[in-house]
């Protein structure tokens, strides 16, 4: 007795206990949770490192702008670098509005460009539609012949067939069982044929509009030529002055100088800004100035690829003999420049790629 209480002491694993299932799974789902934050936390981390470095910038930036207009300031308070400060702002604004004036020419040429390719591209496309239709209904038609064809001669054979009943006619319908067999065959292809077919010509009416690919090389070519025709043809309207050169200079530079003379000669030269600005806002026979400029270009641009809507500079420099050359503006006015090499009036901006 005492050995068998001894033994009731003892628990055998006869049955095991089922696996904490569901606490495994929250185990899990706590790590994968955590490991989410960990990342989560990091990625703003890194945002915020990098919000902070761009608040720097703007804050060097901020005191950047803040010294020159204290410069600024400064220079406009006193009257021999107001002047030049002056005269400095106004040779920026006549670069300016030269870039504006062609960057509106290439605009509408660019959009009247853009509506008559689009209706050649929608025209094309009605055409391509016209013709797949076309032949879609002409399949369609000879469809419906081919399957009304064959019902019918179908449709002939069984009334043939249902007319012979007597007895010595057992041979005759034995032949045209064989007849039925294939008529109806031939007509169930003729179906399924004729399924095919009009779904294709629906196919055709739901096929929609492609997208408009966009200006093709040879417009957009066109259109960068005409606008480094604009330029020269800005250019030559000041080319008796140095305000073209001066006011490449000012746009270089971040600050005013006082390279332009006493205050007299910064009088004459607003007031030759003054009239330049006039000049390169006027319209009076720009349209055949700008064509016999485009018409030289033309004949002498090269493309360093197919793809290239811009023509290589030392292509379309100006050369002795050119049209409107120094001699037809006098013998004492500035070389021509070659617009694209020089980036006058911000042209890599303007031209079409």
């Amino acid at each position: 007795m005492k050995a068998l209480r001894q033994l009731g002491f003892l628990k055998l694993p006869f049955r095991q206990d089922d696996p904490p299932h569901e606490e495994d799974g929250r185990v899990l789902a706590l790590f994968r949770n955590r490991a989410d934050l960990k990342k989560a936390y990091g990625e703003l981390q890194e945002e915020i490192y990098r919000l902070k470095d761009r608040i720097k910038q703007q804050e060097g930036a901020t005191v950047r702008v803040q010294e020159m207009l204290n410069a600024l300031e400064a220079r406009l308070g006193i009257p021999n670098s107001a002047y030049p400060a002056l005269v400095f702002y106004q040779l920026r604004k006549l670069w300016q509005s030269g870039r504006e004036t062609i960057e509106q020419f290439v605009a509408d040429l660019a959009r009247q460009q853009d509506e008559r390719e689009r209706r050649q591209h929608l025209a094309e496309h009605n055409r391509k539609q016209f013709s797949k239709r076309e032949a879609a209904e002409k399949q369609l038609r000879s469809a419906e012949t081919v399957a009304t064809d064959a019902i019918m001669h179908l449709t002939g054979l069984e009334a043939e067939y249902a007319r012979l009943t007597r007895f010595w006619h057992y041979f005759k319908r034995r032949a045209l069982d064989q007849r039925i067999a294939q008529a109806q065959a031939a007509a169930a292809d003729a179906k399924l044929s004729l399924t095919y077919t009009r779904a294709a010509a629906e196919a055709i009416e739901k096929e929609p509009l492609p997208e408009f690919p966009g200006l093709t090389v040879e417009a957009r070519r066109a259109i960068n030529i005409a606008a480094i025709a604009y330029a020269e043809v800005l250019c030559l309207r000041l080319i008796k002055t140095p305000l073209v050169r001066l006011a490449r200079e000012a746009t270089g530079r971040r600050e005013a100088t006082d390279e332009y003379g006493s205050r007299e000669e910064c009088e004459d030269l607003m007031v030759q800004i003054e009239r330049a600005c006039v000049l390169l806002q006027s319209r009076n026979n720009i349209a055949q100035e700008v064509k016999t400029r485009s018409d030289r270009i033309k004949q002498v641009a090269r493309y360093r690829g197919p793809a290239d809507t811009s023509p290589t500079s030392d292509s379309i420099a100006f050369s002795e003999g050119d049209i409107l050359d120094t001699a037809a503006t006098g013998a004492s006015a500035a070389r021509m420049p070659n617009v694209l090499a020089e980036d006058t009036w911000d042209l890599f901006r303007i031209l079409l790629r």
